[in-house]
């Protein structure tokens, strides 16, 4: 039996240069470029560059909203917390379930590229394997699994070393594809731009996909409670992260465009970045770049863990979700209820797919089903930063622009492309989607009827929490709520 007060994460753990890493893995660049890539071109075709382009913009809108809304509330469950201190409770479930719900569905979806990527450097046949490739990505993510349950430290070496190495191959052959001659087509400034679009609904679609390439960076958030002078360096390592990572996706997917075929693109479908690598050079340069996504992908699914792991510890703490969520390992200073929970979960999901059919079957839906929960609790941390700073905002141009003003725009976005989306989707991904979020309302009703303190928040008021420019993590706000310390194992 545990006691009663128990533990709090290990706070200051990480430095900026460690959480950067984060942001950047989060996102996954080779993962999202491979896996992604010919279901973007398959919804925008030569409009792929300019949907990255157009949702990068109101992205960074929600970055620096993540980044305000971290400097006056310190909470592992990130946009759960925000949102239900500053718009509504139930608001502020649904923000943090979706990123449950997301996340899950992900390591299911990315688990399965990793397997087909590890078979593919020893045998291309085997990729084709639904339930070899199943195998496979299970073992990734079990392994993945124990260095997240072993701590922090442990979680950013390890990231640091996947990272590192993707990061550098991807460099390399960024520089190769410059010089490249063997084209299929040429490069045209109007990709860029708005023509390639099948109007509205069509440009509501790509920027859906597109969201999906930059979900991640927010690992940040959640990992405010280990992380050293968080109030800055979460909101600042998350839109670093968001700008490493949108150049990379558009050098490769202008590449992409220039280099490979439309045929080329849809066979290889869970597999572009091979197929560039390929064409590039020839023998090496496919196994390169499988290498690199295998990384990258195992990477992100150490990433997707901490996230959604973070934010259950978050709901078990304030008894939004079973109380048992938010014990903490005595050892390890990680959340190992909600870690082993998820586990299990993702694992039954893993042997469910197999009955789904093809990786790039799987791939499609699951990918437009995550964009629309991302768009929901992305939209609603948008919004929870205006009201937030609402009284400061008029202070300065840097605060009306940047606080209010790029976040709002950045919440707009997110919630026109979720509406925008639903007549263009396939009913699989809407009801994956959809669905998803609805099962969210049983326990929010549940624990909201228990009377968990969650539901009678303490509003978060920027006013109260900035009267100081820094704010030492060891010397919290009186209202900032940080949990470092505090009693977390019920």
């Amino acid at each position: 039996m545990s006691n009663i007060r128990g533990r709090g994460l290990q706070a200051n753990v990480l430095g900026t240069f460690d959480t950067v890493v984060m942001a950047v893995a989060g996102s996954a660049p080779a993962y999202s470029i491979a896996a992604t890539t010919a279901v973007l071109v398959g919804a925008v075709g030569l409009a792929s560059p300019a949907a990255l382009l157009y949702c990068a913009i109101p992205m960074l809108g929600i970055a620096l909203a993540f980044s305000y809304l971290g400097r006056i509330d310190v909470n592992a469950g990130a946009s759960y917390s925000w949102v239900g201190r500053t718009l509504h409770p139930f608001l502020g479930f649904i923000s943090g379930w979706a990123l449950v719900i997301s996340a899950t569905i992900f390591m299911v979806a990315g688990s399965l590229p990793a397997g087909a990527m590890t078979l593919s450097l020893f045998d291309e046949g085997l990729a084709d394997d639904t339930a070899l490739s199943t195998v496979v990505g299970a073992a990734w993510f079990v392994l993945m699994l124990l260095v997240v349950l072993g701590g922090a430290r442990l979680t950013v070496r390890a990231q640091l070393l996947m990272s590192g190495v993707e990061l550098a191959i991807l460099a390399l052959f960024a520089v190769l594809a410059l010089f490249h001659t063997g084209n299929a087509g040429t490069f045209d400034w109007s990709w860029l731009g708005f023509s390639h679009f099948h109007g509205m609904a069509g440009f509501a679609s790509g920027a859906l996909v597109a969201a999906f390439y930059y979900w991640g960076w927010d690992v940040t958030s959640n990992l405010s409670e280990e992380t050293r002078n968080s109030r800055r360096t979460t909101g600042l390592a998350g839109l670093i992260g968001v700008g490493i990572v949108f150049l990379l996706f558009e050098v490769f997917t202008i590449a992409v465009n220039v280099v490979l075929s439309s045929r080329q693109i849809e066979e290889n479908d869970a597999n572009v970045l091979g197929a560039l690598g390929e064409e590039i050079w020839p023998g090496w340069g496919g196994k390169l770049l499988i290498v690199a996504v295998m990384l990258s992908t195992i990477a992100t699914l150490e990433t997707t863990l901490i996230q959604v792991t973070r934010s259950l510890f978050a709901m078990g703490r304030d008894r939004t979700m079973p109380s048992a969520l938010g014990r903490v390992h005595r050892t390890w200073n990680t959340p190992w209820v909600a870690i082993t929970v998820v586990g299990g979960v993702a694992l039954a999901m893993f042997i469910a797919s197999n009955a789904l059919g093809s990786v790039g079957d799987i791939l499609s839906d699951a990918i437009s089903a995550i964009g629309l929960q991302i768009a929901v609790y992305y939209g609603l941390a948008g919004l929870a930063v205006v009201v937030a700073y609402r009284k400061m905002l008029l202070k300065s141009a840097a605060d009306f622009l940047l606080g209010g003003l790029w976040p709002l725009f950045g919440a707009v976005f997110m919630f026109w492309i979720f509406v925008e989306s639903l007549s263009e989707l396939e009913p699989a991904a809407i009801a994956i989607g959809i669905g998803g979020l609805a099962v969210g309302l049983i326990p929010m009703l549940w624990y909201w009827k228990q009377g968990s303190d969650y539901y009678r928040p303490a509003r978060l008021d920027a006013t109260r929490t900035v009267a100081a420019e820094y704010v030492p993590d060891d010397q919290p706000a009186p209202n900032s709520r940080v949990h470092e310390g505090l009693s977390t194992d019920f």
